[in-house]
């Protein structure tokens, strides 16, 4: 892969001599532009989060028909991120049932936003689109996308799944809270 730069590289778990975990981690680390789509049998939470944090923009299983699989590599390939619709409903549950803890560490980045980038990242950890974000917020198409491009920048993340967990494990929004 080091002379190929494929868009999306779609990943399984478990793998022989190297999971698809630290898989991930070494093909984000090494090539900011190559995103990878976890596909695996393996419906368990300890795998969705790892491969979230290890840099992963979508997990989905390998139930998944075809026609929706090309569509997930096409929506990743744009640089948006993507759960499988089940593990999806199931970490919103997890996370409105869970008590309030105390954040993470602070991303020093969420101090240099504007008090509409904060608006718009609450948004994205809410899991709306663009274009429901500028219904919502009554801005552009455009100025919606524009902004979501800041905060990835700002916050030195990834996708949008990294801001939805940077949201949540800094504070920003609050699992139950409207």
């Amino acid at each position: 892969m080091a002379d190929e730069r494929p868009d999306v590289i779609l990943m399984d778990i478990r793998m022989p001599e190297m999971d698809g975990l630290e898989a991930t981690r070494r093909i984000v680390g090494s090539d900011a532009d190559t995103r990878v789509l976890i596909l695996t049998t393996f419906d368990l939470d300890e795998y969705v989060f790892g491969a979230l944090r290890a840099g992963a923009s979508g997990f989905l299983l390998k139930d998944t028909i075809p026609e929706e699989l090309l569509s997930a590599a096409r929506v990743v390939a744009e640089g948006e991120a993507l759960l499988a619709p089940k593990i999806t409903r199931r970490l919103i549950e997890q996370f409105v049932e869970e008590p309030a803890r105390a954040p993470a560490e602070r991303n020093p980045g969420l101090d240099t936003l504007t008090d509409r980038e904060h608006e718009v990242l609450a948004a994205v950890a809410r899991g709306l689109s663009n274009a429901e974000i500028a219904e919502q917020l009554f801005m552009s198409h455009a100025t919606a996308k524009t902004h979501v491009s800041r905060l990835l920048s700002k916050l030195y993340a990834r996708d949008r799944a990294q801001l939805v967990m940077l949201a949540y494990e800094s504070g920003v929004i609050v699992p139950g809270a409207s």
